[in-house]
């Protein structure tokens, strides 16, 4: 069996994740598509995902492509948590996501007083009611009364802020996001906001490729990695997912661990030469997010709890050679003026404060302002 440290293990991620080296820009949405879509609960933290990743990035870019281009979409995927992903790869998530249990299990539609039956119904109807249309949450819940002649299901839309009733119509494709206006959040229907969307795909095709994705910009990974981070049906799911590649995947010993990785990739993060690399990377980043099991082997001692926060926050790290060597936070001073707050768990070199101060200053550039670092104890 390969046997792989957490050193080349890092290295080869850094690499897979254009953290080394940027890619030009107009790379956007591969970069998107090669992290298997940006989180998005802060959309802000989404842009500065690629900012790290792509070079000359226009500030602007990600919120053209989301509602001018249509070339990215808003919309609950793994985990029901909010992602960007190409307009272009829908299909493929949406087939894949229509496999997810997460949102099949009664009794948590008991706590909202409905019924398997009656939230089939509800999507149904969110999706007729969505097509050729972008509505806010209340026009929504309007027309979903009207169709289905149900106070009862009209009321369940248009309750509260929380997107939990609103999920399964997104991750069966009969809803996304639209340009919001004001404070007020829209949806549409995928098939009506996106041009030429592609043909639907296989559920069992799109899982494969799925996973290899995963695999490519994540692995090594165990079963257990693969279920924390879809997030839709456990490690026995994982496991199958996994296997159904074949000889695609092998496994390779990860400092004691069993883990897998595609057979393309084995060789080269044995392979690859030590790195360099220094990056001041958002909250939210899919780095970080994709580590989240494993990531004390990421981390210089017992920090955890530094970076995976509560509520489900992230923070933004310092990111040395592929570990975590810290956390960092923006401070507005006074008018255009931010300090980026760098708190290191360890001693920073020369050629670490040296990468990270450059880091701030292309920050800056992009934001439009100034920003000082401050090197917090």
């Amino acid at each position: 069996m390969l046997k792989l440290t957490w050193p080349q293990v890092a290295a080869w991620r850094v690499r897979r994740h254009y953290l080394d080296q940027r890619l030009p820009a107009g790379n956007m949405l591969g970069v998107v598509s090669r992290l298997c879509g940006l989180h998005a609960q802060v959309l802000s933290s989404a842009v500065l995902t690629l900012w790290a990743r792509v070079e000359e990035l226009d500030r602007y870019a990600v919120q053209r492509a989301l509602w001018q281009d249509r070339t990215l979409v808003k919309t609950w995927a793994m985990r029901g948590t909010l992602h960007l992903v190409p307009s272009d790869d829908l299909p493929l998530w949406h087939a894949a996501l229509t496999t997810s249990r997460r949102y099949r299990k009664p009794g948590l539609w008991r706590r909202f007083g409905l019924t398997l039956e009656e939230l089939d119904r509800l999507t149904e109807s969110i999706g007729d009611a969505l097509s050729g249309s972008v509505m806010t949450r209340e026009e929504l819940a309007q027309k979903v009364g009207q169709l289905t002649g149900s106070r009862k299901l009209a009321a369940k839309v248009g309750y509260g802020s929380w997107g939990t009733i609103l999920k399964p119509a997104a991750m069966t494709g009969r809803l996304c996001f639209g340009p919001s206006v004001g404070q007020r959040v829209r949806f549409t229907r995928p098939s009506s906001w996106v041009v030429s969307l592609a043909p639907s795909m296989d559920s069992e095709a799109a899982t494969a490729i799925v996973t290899r994705r995963f695999l490519s910009a994540y692995g090594p990974a165990t079963y257990h990695d693969l279920a924390r981070w879809w997030g839709g049906g456990g490690v026995s799911t994982a496991r199958q997912w996994i296997a159904a590649l074949g000889e695609e995947v092998r496994s390779v010993d990860l400092a004691g661990e069993q883990a897998w990785m595609l057979a393309v990739d084995a060789q080269e993060a044995r392979d690859l030469p030590p790195i360099r690399s220094v990056r001041l990377i958002p909250a939210f980043d899919q780095y970080v997010i994709g580590a989240s099991r494993h990531a004390e082997h990421l981390l210089p001692g017992d920090l955890r709890s530094r970076v995976y926060r509560q509520q489900g926050w992230i923070s933004p790290v310092l990111l040395v050679n592929g570990f975590i060597h810290g956390v960092w936070h923006q401070e507005k001073i006074k008018g255009s003026r931010v300090d980026a707050v760098i708190e290191p768990f360890l001693k920073v070199p020369a050629w670490t404060r040296s990468g990270a101060e450059e880091e701030a200053e292309r920050l800056a550039a992009f934001l439009g302002g100034t920003l000082r670092v401050v090197w917090k104890k």
